[in-house]
């Protein structure tokens, strides 16, 4: 018994020393790191890991108190009892009612906080019971109404493979043949859109000066050429949007969980030091609410065990099947081979943590050093490039080469242009940077 306790407080330690090295490995990145939501990430896992190491201590004190060290003295006596008088104190009755009263008393209120308590876990189970309930979409119904048949049809002769793997990366919350009757419908609500359209622009115009709408004197002829584009932009517009649409959604998943796994690797690498079950750390990671992203993915990986009763190797594998990021698909396969073969999860973790470490911060230097870039780009083309441009079309127009432009056409024609460049500048770099 006292060889099993001395095994045991050695192995302790040796964990110890280990969560020592990662709070000193965390410690140092956080020394480099530059954003808030790194340093947050960084300090969480510290804090954990000082949880694990006063886990250790408290077990090490226990099986120290196990080993008896020191033994008795031969031909030691046992300490003689003293004998003494009990003196019955004076009011011994009232005392005790006393004592009695105050014991009920205590009891009562014990009873009211549990009371209170019970009242607040059920109030929180009736918040949660209504949280979930999600009441169906009204414009799904009704396009399943209509293309429900012809959805399914595309679907099971593969036209639409691409848009229901990329549906089922990006956790879309819809089933692929909901999906593919959302974009047929609304493909034509926009061809009546564009018939509307290329009818309104058929007879009237539209102009800078006042009234903004006139009628159109060109004839009619020339007018149908100008406008008929509008009845065939409208509908391919919105069809290759909701069609790459779910593939923009991947990618956008993509990039966030592979901003969140560098620092749920190294949280991985400190929980498998304590030895659990390689099953426990996902449930791990997705109750500690810290990385949204991966969670999604975490919970499909825990589903396939519980619900679908998958080992946890095929569960790794279906998960990286269906994963969003390559680099978390690799991770998962990596962990499954390491598991497979019997080799150790703390260093396979450790590795992999410095690897996408290291890679999280080369893409911040390039995030930085494209806003840079952009930047000297912005500088020239929304500030130089909208005045001259300007000045041009005034002098275009004073010389009279042709352009039949007002100054109020010109000027709007300028606000506008700078406008749509700004909005693109922004929509561009808020996709190239990374998110905090």
């Amino acid at each position: 018994m006292i060889s099993e306790n001395i095994e045991n407080i050695k192995k302790n330690i040796a964990k110890q020393k280990q969560i020592l090295s990662e709070i000193d490995l965390h410690y140092s990145s956080l020394a480099k790191s530059r954003t808030d939501s790194e340093k947050n990430m960084l300090n969480s896992q510290i804090k954990s890991l000082g949880k694990s190491f006063e886990i250790q201590a408290i077990e090490n004190l226990n099986n120290l108190s196990k080993i008896g060290i020191a033994k008795s003295l031969e031909g030691a006596t046992e300490n003689k009892k003293i004998p003494f008088e009990f003196q019955q104190p004076a009011h011994n009755e009232k005392m005790l009612h006393d004592n009695f009263m105050k014991l009920q008393s205590r009891k009562n209120l014990d009873i009211e906080m549990e009371k209170e308590t019970l009242k607040r876990i059920r109030k929180k189970d009736k918040k949660m019971i209504n949280s979930s309930k999600k009441k169906s979409n009204g414009y799904v119904k009704l396009a399943n109404r209509f293309f429900a048949k012809t959805s399914k049809k595309l679907l099971s002769t593969g036209k639409f493979s691409e848009v229901e793997r990329a549906m089922i990366k990006s956790k879309l919350k819809f089933i692929p043949s909901s999906y593919i009757s959302i974009l047929l419908f609304t493909t034509t609500l926009s061809i009546f859109i564009g018939i509307l359209l290329f009818i309104f622009f058929l007879f009237f115009n539209i102009s800078a000066d006042l009234p903004i709408i006139t009628l159109s004197v060109d004839p009619i002829l020339t007018r149908l050429v100008k406008v008929f584009w509008l009845i065939l932009i409208a509908p391919i517009g919105t069809f290759l949007f909701m069609y790459y649409y779910p593939s923009m959604e991947e990618s956008s998943v993509s990039a966030r969980i592979n901003e969140e796994l560098p620092f749920a690797t190294i949280h991985m690498a400190a929980i498998s030091g304590s030895m659990i079950d390689p099953s426990r750390i996902f449930n791990i990671m997705v109750s500690t609410g810290e990385y949204p992203y991966l969670a999604r993915e975490f919970t499909r990986l825990i589903n396939e065990i519980n619900i679908y009763g998958y080992d946890l190797i095929t569960a790794l594998k279906n998960t990286s099947l269906n994963s969003p990021s390559k680099k978390l698909s690799a991770l998962l396969n990596g962990l499954a081979t390491t598991i497979g073969s019997g080799g150790s999860l703390p260093e396979f973790f450790q590795k992999r943590a410095e690897t996408l470490m290291f890679d999280y911060r080369i893409e911040r230097e390039k995030g930085s050093k494209s806003a840079e870039t952009f930047m000297d780009i912005y500088i020239s083309v929304v500030i130089a490039s909208p005045m001259i441009l300007m000045l041009l079309m005034v002098m275009m127009k004073i010389s009279g080469l042709g352009l039949g432009l007002s100054t109020s056409s010109i000027t709007l024609i300028t606000v506008l242009a700078v406008f749509l460049i700004n909005v693109v500048f922004l929509g561009f770099l808020q996709l190239k940077q990374p998110h905090e």
